[in-house]
Parts: structure tokens; sequence; C-alpha cells
């Protein structure tokens, strides 16, 4: 059994003008990030492996949920194919992935990490993942390989502003 959390990028600094590429995340989300990565400590959810697109604001959630979750930076694992990926490519990512990870966080972008969750074969479904919602679910498999055929479990979506947690 492993466990996937897809985990959209924090709050990015709408008003930067450089390359997209670089965009920080702006006060909120670099509120937001810390927050949401206690939420899964505190509900005692383990993540053995971080995922992350390598633009700046996905890189910096991945980094603070890092901190947060007791897992060393330098282990955090950066796919371009992440940045602004389309739904098959993250099935593509997922099944690439350390079979030594039972449950990894894979942080990107919208609007493909939507497009990706919606496309799950779980009872989870949503209209927008918000900035920093976290995606959960449980996959009966013992190897990511079989990721995209395998039955999932929806566990949970929580995201900043969801005031039922």
């Amino acid at each position: 059994m492993k466990t996937i959390y897809i985990i959209r990028h924090a709050k990015s600094d709408q008003s930067f003008f450089g390359n997209d590429f670089e965009r920080p995340l702006n006060e909120r989300g670099r509120a937001d990030a810390p927050m949401m990565a206690k939420r899964l400590a505190d509900n005692h959810f383990t993540i053995d492996g971080l995922v992350s697109s390598p633009a700046v604001r996905a890189k910096k959630t991945a980094e603070i949920f890092a901190e947060k979750l007791k897992i060393p930076k330098d282990q955090i694992m950066y796919i371009s194919a992440l940045y602004h990926a389309d739904a098959e490519v993250f099935y593509e990512v997922i099944k690439g992935l350390p079979n030594a990870f039972d449950s990894v966080a894979l942080f990107s972008h919208n609007p493909g990490i939507t497009y990706f969750v919606n496309s799950l074969d779980s009872k989870g479904r949503v209209d927008n993942m918000p900035t920093c919602a976290i995606f959960a679910l449980s996959v009966n498999i013992s190897e990511w390989a079989g990721f995209s055929k395998a039955k999932k479990e929806f566990l949970f979506f929580d995201y900043p502003k969801n005031s039922l947690t």
C-alpha cells in the first residue's frame, strides 16, 4: 500500500514582474505552507519522499514542508516536467518514483494539478486545487509503476481556508 499527497504550491507573489518560473511565494504563501505541513504532522501522516517542480514557488513550498516534517531539504527530488504539467505527466512522474518510498508528497501547479486529481479513479473530486491544497490518496500497490491502473482510495482534501480541520 502506498500513499500520495498531491500538493499545489503555496500562494505566489502576483506582483512579481520577472520570469514566471522565478515567481516567489508571497506573505500568505509563506504562512500557509508551514501551517499545512503542520496539519500533516499533527495528524501523524508520514512522508518518505518529496517530489517537486523546480519552479521557485513550488520549490520553496516543498522546502517548507521538508523543514516542518523533519526531512532533509537535500532529499527533495526536483522534476522539471512538473512545471505546468498536464495530467499525463503526473502519471509518468509517479510511475517512476522510487519504490522505497511508501508515501510521497508531490508539489506542482494549476491547472494541471486540478486536472490530474480529477482524472483519478477516486471518490474525491475538486473544482479547483487552491494554493497549498493537499489531496491525499491511498493506492493499493507495492510498486509505483502500477499507479495508473491501481485501486485508489480517497483519504482527504484540505486547504488553508478549510475551517473543518
